[in-house]
């Protein structure tokens, strides 16, 4: 029998997602002016209010009022009808100093000692239905929101949106797990208050929304997944009604609390760890993606068409205690899943700063995963600047999303003999 399978996104403008950009943001500043920075910043926004809180150890000093604000004018919340602007919200730091207690279990001196900087379990995932390799709903909620934010941003085809925004989709499998069709599609998108009533307020809002939102990014699509788009799809937009107040004054934001949107959209498995403001020490971070980019490469080179990879780890302990892999019944080797997993790490070190340094993950490259997923991405080199009254200015060529790099594909077919 067919099944249904839904996952969401969230825009930028979220205020969950206002509060992990200001914390990459900050955490991007302190690795780009001492790339030896620990991080661990936690940010809370709510109604005209910012209030940055964590441990951070570093040889710098920043001006983080000044991040926080231009990550909130950068996003869109400019306007004081908004009830939360980066030019007038007020900023509180109570960032202090990291524990020794955690902190003698993470360094060593000699840096391949590194232990983690935490206990618990991460999770990497991938699938052959996209070319991203990522779940298709979670794949097509964030170019919904994306490409949402662009319209936002362009102010022409559609000139009434705010920047919080919320975006789900539900697809139709077969009973061999193949996408048929997208049953229902959900879009809540903050808006300026309208002179009409509310119903001819509602109308407009859902005309544009499938008459030019759903097209543009149908054009983002491979033709099979167009394909899956037909007239029978059910839309809720704005399924409660108005929603003018939104952003921080409608609902508080905190980093870290949108960790499905951040990974795989509820397929595979997550270990509760966050992401945003954390350094690549905090194993949370840098071993969901290095499980990713096991996963990814896997999946690419043949082993299987959908798996899940699963590592965890103890406090201050290098090596970690466990990786597990399942191929959900799709292994293309003659292999068990247990067996698959021992080649894993012959092929893979794990060692906390292994990680770091094979990911290139102690640059600044963290806000650009803080808004629509830190994983499917597409990996590239930028040239990042950041200026400091305290610092300087520095200017660096990153790269970002390393762990979405098919770089492994070869060494993977080898140890395999595909």
């Amino acid at each position: 029998m067919a099944y249904l399978f839904t996952s969401e996104s969230v825009s930028e403008g979220h205020p969950d997602k206002v509060a992990d950009q200001i914390s990459d943001a900050l955490l991007d500043h302190f690795l780009a002016f001492d790339p030896e920075s620990k991080v661990a910043c936690e940010t809370l926004v709510t109604t005209g209010q910012v209030v940055l809180a964590g441990e951070v150890k570093s040889n710098t000093y920043l001006d983080v009022q000044n991040i926080a604000r231009d990550v909130i004018n950068k996003i869109g919340y400019t306007k004081g009808e908004y009830q939360f602007s980066g030019d007038s919200c007020g900023v509180i730091s109570l960032i202090h100093e990291q524990s020794q207690d955690i902190n003698q279990g993470v360094d060593r001196g000699e840096k391949e000692e590194q232990g983690a900087g935490d206990q618990g379990m991460m999770f990497g995932y991938a699938t052959k239905e996209t070319e991203n390799y990522m779940p298709l709903a979670l794949d097509i909620s964030h170019k919904i929101l994306h490409t949402l934010a662009e319209l936002r941003r362009e102010g022409k085809e559609i000139n009434y949106l705010r920047p919080d925004a919320k975006a789900q989709v539900t697809i139709e499998y077969s009973d061999d797990n193949i996408p048929q069709r997208i049953d229902t599609i959900v879009i809540s998108t903050q808006h300026d208050a309208f002179d009409a009533d509310d119903d001819k307020m509602l109308a407009k809002i859902k005309s544009d929304i499938v008459a030019l939102l759903i097209p543009r990014v149908k054009e983002q699509l491979p033709e099979n997944i167009q394909q899956l788009f037909d007239d029978q799809i059910t839309y809720h937009i704005n399924p409660t009604g108005k929603f003018v107040i939104g952003g921080p004054h409608g609902d508080t934001g905190l980093t870290g609390r949108k960790i499905i949107v951040d990974t795989y959209g509820g397929k595979g498995a997550h270990g509760g760890g966050a992401f945003s403001g954390k350094d690549p020490s905090k194993v949370d971070r840098s071993a969901a993606y290095a499980a990713r980019h096991i996963a990814k490469n896997l999946v690419a080179a043949g082993v299987s068409d959908e798996i899940l990879v699963q590592v965890s780890y103890a406090i201050g302990v290098v090596e970690p205690t466990s990786i597990f892999v399942d191929t959900y019944g799709t292994s293309n080797v003659a292999l068990t899943d247990g067996e698959i997993a021992e080649k894993v790490k012959q092929l893979f070190d794990m060692r906390p700063f292994a990680i770091e340094e094979r990911l290139k993950l102690r640059n600044p490259i963290y806000l650009e995963t803080a808004a629509y997923g830190h994983m499917g991405k597409e990996p590239k080199t930028v040239t990042k600047v950041f200026e400091s009254p305290y610092n300087g200015r520095v200017e660096k060529d990153v790269e970002l999303f390393t762990w979405e790099k098919l770089d492994m594909v070869d060494d993977v077919k080898a140890v395999f003999n595909i």
